[in-house]
């Protein structure tokens, strides 16, 4: 992997920064991301050639540098700790947005819709829905993003990144909130979530509100080419690709068959495995 650095930066280079108003002329042509100092884009380099190395002992989140780690340890150890309600932040700007939240202050407001933020990079971020504006793109499928935290996330789907390790089981994940989800609902017996209608316990309330419309009858997610109503969203994707051809087929790479949901395609490969063993035992 190779690396270009823009060192003449034009007024676009000026983004996510609200807060002030230093020139970040060094460009990381990966994730776009700006730096005011070379040497800064030299450390952030690291981010996308090894690994996630340093790992923290108190939550098991990794990190690609040792000062990463450094930053996020802040966290565990209270340095930035709100007086009100004791939450924990790793850096003083992320103490001061949070504090807000108890105030209700909200100085930045948008000139446009004239919703009003907390804080500035907020608004800037909130200013991309009107224009519409994506500035953040994939280098290998060109998909755009409003963020750049969003673009650094979707780039693991590419590279197999999955910094999140479960210690349970092993599985990792690419989201931090899909990994709070896991540790939540699939090690956790806990279903505080109970039907009205027949008793079944539930760990989530989505799940709880699905199943509900088993009983109702409700038809909720509607086709926009036909409007057939259907009681589950993976039914809504099924009629979408068969019927309307929206959609992305997954396709068995050893006896081709397809499948409307890369579950259904997960569930189905371990039955080659069966039929190699018996192979095997002829």
């Amino acid at each position: 992997m190779s690396f270009d650095v823009n060192v003449e930066a034009d007024s676009n280079d000026i983004t996510e920064h609200p807060h002030d108003d230093k020139p970040r002329p060094y460009l990381c042509t990966v994730c776009h991301k700006q730096f005011t100092a070379k040497g800064s884009l030299k450390a952030h380099k690291e981010i996308h050639i090894t690994g996630k190395l340093y790992s923290c002992s108190q939550c098991e989140e990794r990190f690609q540098t040792q000062r990463y780690l450094s930053i996020h340890m802040n966290v565990h150890s209270e340095k930035y700790k709100c007086a009100e309600c004791g939450k924990c932040y790793k850096n003083s700007h992320g103490l001061i947005g949070h504090i807000r939240s108890h105030s209700g202050e909200k100085l930045f407001e948008c000139i446009i819709c004239s919703k009003r933020f907390k804080r500035p990079d907020a608004l800037v971020k909130h200013g991309r829905i009107h224009s519409g504006v994506k500035p953040y793109k994939c280098l290998l499928c060109d998909k755009s993003f409003l963020r750049s935290d969003d673009l650094k996330t979707h780039t693991r789907v590419h590279v197999g990144d999955k910094p999140y390790k479960c210690s349970v089981c092993d599985k990792g994940f690419t989201k931090s909130s899909d990994f709070q989800r896991h540790k939540q609902h699939v090690h956790s017996n806990s279903r505080p979530y109970d039907c009205l209608y027949c008793g079944k316990l539930f760990k989530r309330s989505d799940k709880l509100q699905l199943h509900v419309h088993t009983h109702t009858g409700a038809k909720p997610y509607t086709c926009r080419h036909c409007s057939e109503g259907f009681t589950w969203p993976n039914q809504l994707k099924a009629h979408l690709l068969k019927s309307h051809n929206e959609g992305t087929w997954f396709t068995c790479h050893i006896c081709e068959k397809k499948f409307t949901h890369s579950c259904y395609l997960h569930r189905h490969i371990p039955r080659h495995e069966g039929e190699k063993q018996a192979i095997r035992l002829q």
